[in-house]
């Protein structure tokens, strides 16, 4: 059996808990006070619906609505998580602006995307809907989740759907029958 090779980023912007999905996911850890991030890679080897994968998270840095996009996030990069905290409304506006720039900087609308709403231990503080969130995924054609990195609420899902959205999204490469003349 092969090993499926993933290369997912992880983007938002800064203290929407990205690092803190990424450490939870793969050391099984939340840690409470977190370092702000440059940039780092999570290495983890998973099963998922019978297969093997190796997967590369690249944790970015946080960016903002006046961040260049990085060239860097754009080669190599099998599918993205776009990232805001269901308490901040600045970071859904910020999401929105992510995703412009990466539909840009690729030439493609139709890029495997799941758009995550973290924070959910935070309801009493809540800003942004499961409805808002839910709409915005679905104008994107992008899957949509919400999570806690601290409760350990859906963070697995969150992979395990980006790695359904990125192999959907192979499937549907392959199957095209493109001719140029």
């Amino acid at each position: 059996m092969s090993v499926k090779e993933r290369k997912i980023a992880i983007m938002g912007l800064k203290g929407v808990g990205k690092t803190s999905l990424c450490t939870r996911f793969v050391q099984g850890q939340f840690e409470e006070d977190c370092i702000p991030t440059i940039s780092n890679f999570f290495n983890t080897s998973r099963q998922f619906k019978n297969e093997d994968y190796d997967l590369i998270i690249v944790d970015t840095a946080g960016q903002d609505e006046y961040s260049p996009f990085p060239t860097q996030y754009s080669i190599d990069i099998h599918g993205y998580v776009l990232v805001y905290s269901i308490t901040s409304s600045k970071s859904f506006e910020v999401v929105k602006i992510i995703h412009d720039k990466l539909v840009d900087m690729l030439g493609v609308a139709n890029v495997p995307i799941v758009l995550v709403g973290n924070k959910t231990d935070l309801q009493f503080e809540r800003m942004i809907s499961i409805e808002e969130g839910r709409k915005l995924a679905d104008s994107w054609n992008a899957a949509f989740i919400e999570t806690s990195a601290k409760d350990d609420f859906a963070v697995k899902d969150l992979f395990h759907t980006m790695l359904l959205e990125i192999d959907n999204a192979n499937n549907g490469y392959k199957n095209n029958n493109c001719v140029i003349y």
